[in-house]
């Protein structure tokens, strides 16, 4: 190694090391948007910065178009971006200029193509999509990423629509247009916009294939081998001082980018935080103040994929809000679903956006772990303690946090089909009377007996071998 390398490389180690010391300050700099400083607020938000450090590590050394892999993107060790507990979050740097290959293997898909599930054996996740998009919510640690053409999705594919082998195999071809004759599973990485007013065209390029394995089953389905090939790739060259300087730097920018990004969507765009934000619109008789985006102890009403959501799964609807729980409080949340999803999932997290929990705590329920009552609704009761009911969301000793309801659809019915949700606040020992009859009693050895299910579930879906 060259002296002059030896210095570049300290200097890029150096600045890496101011960059973290800045998403450092994010945990409890009021200026930077952090969630309240109480001693489990803090705490977190070291574990959460951490977690966004570890994936930024991996992205900056590893991260190749060129040579590309699938990562977990989220995953129970580096949580954020208010997570789906249900998920596999993958994703791969790709170029949409280049072609790549897609190659899976699942167990029994026959729920993908809308029949009844397997009576037994091993089911591949409830649902599996695949979107390829031109940037990476984040990164840039600005707000300004969210303005209107800043990025676009090239392509989405989700199980409804991937043809798959009778031995569970299937392949994707991911290019920038569909090939001639090529009539297998495909998706698009470039797409062109066109101002309808200007007539302006802009091209987007994709830059990751990313996607979610959504899991209902957690007893009986597992996740599918995935991996993904560029057409005409080579091996990689060794590390050089260069590229390892290159690198450095990247690490540092992309943990302060998400940590500063995260923060400030969630105290101005969520508008998690009352006290911090005065949210008023001018009219004729004066000022009137409306609810914030994430309403307290209430949810938004449902709505799809945008710049308000910060990007998310496109064939989703999303309701979400903030519980704020005394101890001897609870939230009822009574849910109507009038055209059936492919995915449904209640979710609480803490103000990180890092899911609660979910391996050791009822803190989430899908569609196959909630119960729906004799009327056909779905409730879910939100409480720091057992109130002994099936549907019951933990928060794990949280006063307050994110709660999140996501209802996936392949095609999205009309908004006037959409699904609703109504929340009311209770005193714990009014539960009860409050649910409708025929809620049955769960008891702890049942409780204990779901916690081993979702254990063992979790230590299948991250295992490393």
């Amino acid at each position: 190694m060259t002296r002059d390398a030896k210095t570049e490389l300290r200097a890029a180690w150096d600045a890496m090391l101011a960059e973290l010391a800045r998403a450092r300050d994010a945990i409890d700099d009021p200026a930077l948007h952090p969630p309240p400083a109480t001693e489990r607020h803090l705490a977190e938000g070291y574990r959460y910065l951490l977690g966004h450090l570890s994936i930024a590590i991996e992205r900056a050394f590893f991260e190749d178009p060129a040579h590309p892999y699938f990562r977990q993107a989220i995953h129970a060790r580096a949580k954020s971006t208010i997570d789906n507990a249900d998920a596999i979050y993958f994703a791969a740097a790709i170029d949409g200029n280049a072609s790549y290959v897609v190659r899976g293997r699942a167990a029994d898909t026959r729920h993908w193509r809308g029949a009844a599930p397997a009576p037994s054996g091993r089911k591949a996740p409830q649902y599996l999509i695949f979107e390829c998009a031109s940037g990476y919510a984040g990164d840039s640690g600005s707000l300004a990423e969210l303005r209107p053409g800043s990025r676009a999705m090239t392509g989405s594919l989700d199980s409804s629509a991937i043809v798959v082998e009778p031995d569970g195999r299937f392949e994707i071809l991911l290019a920038p247009e569909r090939p001639a004759g090529h009539a297998g599973n495909f998706l698009a990485t470039k797409k062109v916009r066109v101002d309808k007013q200007s007539g302006a065209r802009t091209e987007y390029v994709g830059r990751f294939l990313s996607g979610r394995q959504l899991f209902h089953d957690w007893e009986r389905e597992d996740a599918v081998e995935l991996a993904i090939e560029r057409v005409g790739g080579a091996a990689p060259a060794p590390l050089d001082a260069a590229r390892a300087i290159e690198s450095l730097r990247r690490v540092g920018a992309l943990a302060r980018g998400q940590m500063l990004f995260w923060n400030e969507f969630y105290d101005v765009v969520l508008e998690t935080y009352p006290d911090r934000i005065r949210r008023s619109e001018p009219e004729a008789s004066g000022q009137v103040t409306r609810p914030a985006f994430m309403p307290r102890n209430a949810l938004n009403a449902p709505n799809a994929l945008g710049l308000a959501t910060g990007g998310g799964q496109s064939t989703n609807i999303y309701a979400g809000g903030v519980f704020e729980l005394a101890p001897d409080e609870a939230l009822l949340i009574e849910t109507r679903v009038p055209v059936p999803p492919s995915y449904i999932g209640c979710h609480l997290a803490n103000l990180w956006g890092e899911s609660l929990d979910f391996a050791n705590h009822q803190s989430s329920l899908n569609g196959h772990q909630a119960e729906r009552d004799a009327d056909g609704g779905l409730r879910y009761v939100i409480a720091h303690r057992d109130p002994g009911v099936p549907n019951w969301l933990d928060t794990t000793g949280h006063r307050e946090g994110f709660m999140a309801l996501r209802w996936a659809y392949t095609e999205k019915p009309p908004a006037s089909e959409w699904p609703t949700a109504r929340v009311e606040k209770l005193g714990f020992d009014a539960i009860r009377a409050h649910l409708p009859p025929g809620v049955r009693f769960v008891s702890p050895e049942e409780r204990r007996e779901r916690i081993r299910v979702r254990q063992a579930h979790v230590q299948r879906r991250y295992r490393a071998f």
